[in-house]
């Protein structure tokens, strides 16, 4: 009775703000941009919760678990490219180029910018063809806690979430949506806090942990087997994965794998490079620093925004780390994925087995904000290219474009919940969705993003070619070369009879590092070799 309660009561406040933010919405520019005056702490935490969400929690804890404490510099890339470098050089001209152009989308920011329908529409069209992967990951990993925690069926349990989403997504737009993302980052934020503490406390404090740690990866892992070992263990097994580690290069949960292995290629250039440097051209985060009135107001955001990530993501990820020890200490000796029996069901399963029940509820609602913040800001920017950046384009108006937003809301979650739906029983599926979007928009967005910001020379050819390469090269290098990708998709086993058009280490090296410095080149030689626009447009956009 006392847990449906505070159910109720969450869902209230959730409505209650959703309604507060549909009674504020009065025009395109407070369903788009929350009227351009989020307060700072608002948009912080609005920041930092779409930011992090269940992909980070689940997937990459569980990831975490898996290949160890080696994510922990993806804590500092976060932090100082995610926050500080974010806010700082490119928040503030995006914010004062957003409000000179009158720019209501990153796709419009960048087509204004460069006086060209065709890159607004086609940065539309880009959002439309990646981002629901990252929602589906976010999606699964709300879902899979939800149906662990209330023992309901998984396709029910991604109904209700996603209904709910809808509807203040809906309503109230932008302003709904930061509000409820405010309520669920401070839930997140204590129940991260919580976790944090009582994990390393179990174990007896860091350097306990830490040495049982060790034992635990001695006891339950081990070295690395042969190829013929390897292959007679279970596919996709907890054993399996745990081998595959070692064959990778790692030899322990509290280091980083060998210089220049396989796992260590797969960790610097996939998760951290990946993440770290994606996060910069993320439309969804991109268009927060739009949100503010002045520099003054982003500024004063960094501080808040830097303390919310640390503790979210660097807790989850030393949490993750340490249910190894957790497990091989209170459950019979085995490791984090042997008792799990998944790399995605690692958090879920330790917080039902380890965590006193009324902090389980609590969890709840930290997976299920962290999971709402996200989506919800996912969906808004999913809608908002179709309404804004495809069909206003296209149609050469606005008449019933904020319609036709809502009705592209709806119809991206329909897309977003089905590959939930089908892909949900893929390992590791949350973490790997997540990091392959954020590089995805690190190769096709990043340099056309700076270039508009801070290179009054850079043109809308070069700014097409640069996304065009992008675009290009991370598709053939995740189609025919990347390990993971390649394998998984087909393509280059049916047409070429092998799962990898090269071989060696360079096919764990991601396509962002390969496609982001061609992008980045096409940039800057087609705009070279290009006329610039004209000194009035420029002045409009700069000065």
């Amino acid at each position: 009775m006392f847990e449906n309660t505070i159910i109720l009561l969450y869902l209230a406040l959730v409505a209650w703000l959703g309604y507060v933010g549909y009674r504020r919405t009065r025009n395109t520019a407070d369903y788009l941009l929350a009227g351009r005056d989020a307060h700072p702490f608002v948009m912080a935490l609005s920041y930092g919760a779409t930011f992090i969400s269940t992909a980070a929690i689940i997937g990459f804890g569980g990831v975490a678990a898996w290949l160890g404490y080696s994510l922990i510099w993806l804590v500092f890339l976060n932090i100082f490219v995610g926050v500080f470098l974010a806010f700082v050089v490119p928040g503030g001209p995006t914010r004062a180029m957003g409000w000179r152009l009158n720019a209501h989308t990153f796709p419009e920011l960048l087509g204004r910018r460069f006086d060209s329908r065709a890159i607004q529409v086609a940065g539309g069209l880009l959002i439309l063809v990646f981002m629901p992967l990252y929602a589906a990951a976010v999606l699964i990993g709300g879902t899979r806690f939800l149906a662990s925690y209330f023992q309901v069926d998984y396709h029910l349990a991604l109904l209700a979430f996603s209904v709910i989403i809808t509807g203040y997504v809906l309503a109230g737009g932008m302003k709904s949506v930061m509000l409820t993302d405010a309520l669920q980052g401070s839930i997140m934020f204590l129940a991260m806090l919580f976790l944090g503490w009582f994990t390393v406390d179990a174990l007896g404090g860091l350097a306990p942990a830490f040495t049982r740690l060790g034992e635990a990866w001695e006891a339950t892992v081990g070295g690395p087997l042969s190829g013929v070992e390897l292959a007679a263990l279970a596919p996709n097994s907890p054993d399996f994965l745990l081998k595959l580690a070692t064959v990778w290069g790692f030899e322990s949960w509290g280091r980083m794998p060998l210089l220049g292995s396989p796992g260590w290629l797969f960790v610097v250039t996939s998760i951290l490079l990946g993440v770290g440097i994606g996060v910069l051209a993320q439309p969804q985060l991109v268009v927060r620093f739009m949100t503010v009135q002045s520099r003054r107001e982003l500024n004063r955001s960094v501080l808040i925004g830097g303390v919310f990530i640390f503790v979210l993501i660097g807790f989850i990820y030393l949490v993750g780390t340490l249910t190894n020890a957790w497990f091989y200490t209170f459950d019979g000796g085995r490791n984090a994925l042997q008792a799990a029996g998944s790399v995605s069901n690692v958090i879920p399963h330790y917080i039902k087995t380890a965590m006193p029940h009324w902090f389980s509820f609590l969890f709840l609602f930290a997976l299920v904000s962290a999971a709402m913040s996200t989506l919800s800001s996912q969906f808004h920017a999913m809608g908002t290219a179709v309404g804004r950046d495809v069909f206003e384009q296209l149609a050469g108006g606005q008449r019933n474009s904020l319609l036709v937003t809502r009705a592209g809301v709806v119809l991206m979650i329909l897309v977003s919940v089905w590959l939930a739906y089908a892909f949900e029983r893929e390992p590791a599926v949350i973490a790997q969705s997540t990091a392959l979007f954020f590089a995805l928009c690190a190769a096709i967005f990043l340099p056309a993003y700076i270039g508009a910001l801070f290179w009054r020379r850079m043109t809308p050819a070069g700014a097409g070619a640069s996304m065009a390469t992008g675009f290009l090269v991370s598709g053939f290098w995740l189609l025919f070369v990347h390990f993971k990708t390649a394998k998984a998709l087909g393509l280059a086993q049916a047409l070429f009879g092998s799962d990898s058009l090269l071989s060696g280490r360079l096919i764990f090296v991601d396509a962002m590092v390969i496609a982001l410095p061609l992008s980045a080149l096409a940039a800057v030689v087609v705009s070279l070799l290009t006329r610039p626009l004209p000194d009035t447009h420029l002045r409009r956009c700069f000065d």
